[in-house]
């Protein structure tokens, strides 16, 4: 990431239906994550599932079906994702359960009451420092209960690297340069180090999917959702119709062809992701 701009970036706007158009893509790396997961404990026979940035809450409704008797809440920091979220999926589960959507910032969320599992997909990249707010989740969990999380690690792949260069080249610098808000996540066996040294039993792994996307220009289109939201959201504050952010996607386009090229299959998108599942102690 290249250095901070003298004002600090501001938060991505956020696209559910953007986000959603590889869903099924997204959703795998949760569903090998939730593989490892234990049945969590219920204190008092009251099972309460935490997740960390539930995005449009597709994922959410997957732990509600694994644990149908469960309460599961969804936090996250972007009302149209807690809008779809809700609309979709809030309300009360078929096993007795409950279902409902918060609004919380991962970086100062605070377990309110012991859960059983709290668990994250796919959002603590966007937390600077995220691993200092290991130890209050860890405390927050009931005995012999699970902090479960998936991180992207690919930041090193030319989806990224590009995006870094463009931002910080002569047309774009002084608009873009430090508005990335990639934060840096560990390596797995730091992630280890981490939550060993916090008492837990611990299962950490890494995954790189080969994902076969298709369509036209579908690396460009997966990281409308993601990577390039905090791009997006900065040139849209400029106030010339889209002109600009229309131009750097233009730029930014033209090199994903290059890096990602077609072939009879459909384009490979090579996506590694970082795993960790820790156990408090019963």
């Amino acid at each position: 990431m290249s250095a901070q701009s003298a004002s600090a970036p501001g938060k991505p706007s956020w696209d559910p239906a953007q986000y959603l158009r590889h869903a099924d893509h997204r959703a795998r790396p949760f569903l090998d994550l939730l593989a490892r997961v234990q049945d969590p404990p219920a204190p008092d026979g009251e099972l309460h599932v935490a997740d960390i940035g539930c995005g449009p809450g597709n994922v959410t409704a997957l732990l509600a079906d694994r644990w149908p008797a469960a309460r599961v809440t969804g936090f996250d920091t972007s009302q149209p994702m807690l809008d779809r979220a809700r609309a979709a999926y809030e309300g009360p589960t078929p096993g007795g359960g409950s279902l409902e959507f918060r609004e919380a910032d991962a970086a100062t969320w605070a377990p309110d009451r012991p859960y059983g599992l709290i668990v994250s997909n796919a959002a603590l990249q966007w937390v600077p420092d995220h691993v200092t707010s290991f130890p209050a989740w860890l405390d927050g969990l009931a005995p012999g209960g699970t902090f479960a999380f998936q991180v992207p690690g690919n930041f090193t792949a030319p989806s990224h690297t590009i995006l870094a260069e463009l931002c910080a080249s002569p047309r774009w610098r002084s608009r873009l340069e430090g508005r990335l808000r990639f934060a840096p996540v560990l390596e797995p066996e730091e992630y280890l180090t981490v939550l060993l040294d916090l008492g837990c039993e611990a299962d950490v792994w890494e995954t790189t999917y080969l994902q076969v996307l298709t369509g036209e220009d579908p690396v460009l289109d997966w990281v409308k959702g993601t990577a390039l939201r905090p791009v997006l959201t900065e040139l849209g504050s400029c106030g010339d119709d889209g002109a600009a952010a229309a131009a750097f996607t233009d730029e930014y386009r033209a090199a994903l062809r290059k890096a990602y090229p077609p072939t009879p299959h459909g384009t490979v998108f090579p996506f590694r992701r970082l795993f960790a599942v820790a156990r408090r102690p019963a």
